[in-house]
């Protein structure tokens, strides 16, 4: 057993997971500010929705 071979794949091992939990964390942050946005979509359109008049009547020609 080469134990600096051993080594080096180890801390190779380690930076791999660092950087795979530091590029998973900034996916998530994304997917939470995505969803807040949704969030906030949704309330605003829900805001213009109970008013009646709005977007109730359209004009069509066939």
């Amino acid at each position: 057993m080469n134990i600096p071979e051993l080594s080096t794949a180890m801390a190779n091992m380690e930076i791999g997971t660092k950087i795979g939990t530091a590029v998973l964390s900034k996916a998530l942050d994304n997917t939470e500010a995505l969803g807040e946005s949704l969030i906030q979509m949704m309330d605003r359109s829900m805001e213009l929705s109970v008013n009646p008049n709005v977007g109730s009547n359209f004009d069509m020609f066939v």
